[in-house]
């Protein structure tokens, strides 16, 4: 039987990072163009896609490299401070004891997130990470990585809390569980027909164990 592989996005959905994230996107929005974000903008923005998010802000597509690298740069010093979501600690934990392969692709930096899960002694509970610099490329990131660790799609579960990670993952054709205590909010996430949509960590051991 092919052992299941689950590969989690990072922000949001392994580290409690958004709050954060927010207050590091408004420091640079002058530098980099675009609207700062309100905390009543913020809720209205946890219900859009995306690719909507990039629309509404009026940041330049040829500026977002740059910004997610200014951002990744920013994170570095503030590591030290964000913690796990409650109960993804023991979720993952008993994953890996029940014989699942775990890893993670994001778009945070490999640094940031091997800092954090060595705060947190998570670093023996995955098999890889993967860094990619993108924001709607992530299709290709988990291609390459399905091609580079030889795994069937099968037998691949992706979780994440964007809307972008269900849209990759279904175009990647791989299951996609998504998780609403990141930042999108569950109707936007409901709306884009994932294929699991959970409120705690705990309901992933499941999830996993019936699915595929």
């Amino acid at each position: 039987m092919t052992q299941k592989v689950i590969v989690f996005d990072f922000d949001g959905t392994i580290a409690d990072t958004v709050e954060a994230l927010v207050g590091i996107a408004n420091r640079l929005a002058t530098e980099f163009g675009y609207r700062q974000i309100t905390p009543e903008q913020l809720a209205y923005l946890r219900n859009l896609t995306s690719r909507e998010i990039i629309k509404y802000s009026g940041v330049s597509l040829l500026k977002i490299p740059f910004l997610l690298k200014k951002v990744k740069s920013e994170l570095k010093n503030k590591i030290h401070e964000f913690q796990p979501i409650p109960g993804i600690q023991e979720a993952l934990t008993e994953l890996k004891n029940q014989g699942y392969k775990l890893g993670i692709i994001t778009s945070n930096s490999k640094e940031n997130v091997t800092a954090f899960l060595e705060n947190h002694e998570l670093e023996n509970l995955f098999d890889f990470i993967y860094s990619g610099v993108t924001i709607f490329g992530k299709t290709t990131i988990i291609n390459n990585v399905l091609k580079q660790k030889q795994l069937k799609t099968q037998a691949v579960i992706y979780v994440g809390d964007e809307t972008r990670d269900i849209e990759a993952s279904k175009k990647a054709n791989i299951k996609v569980v998504a998780v609403t205590w990141g930042f999108n909010s569950p109707e936007i996430l409901s709306k884009q027909k994932p294929d699991f949509l959970i409120h705690h960590p705990r309901e992933l051991l499941e999830i996993v164990k019936n699915c595929c």
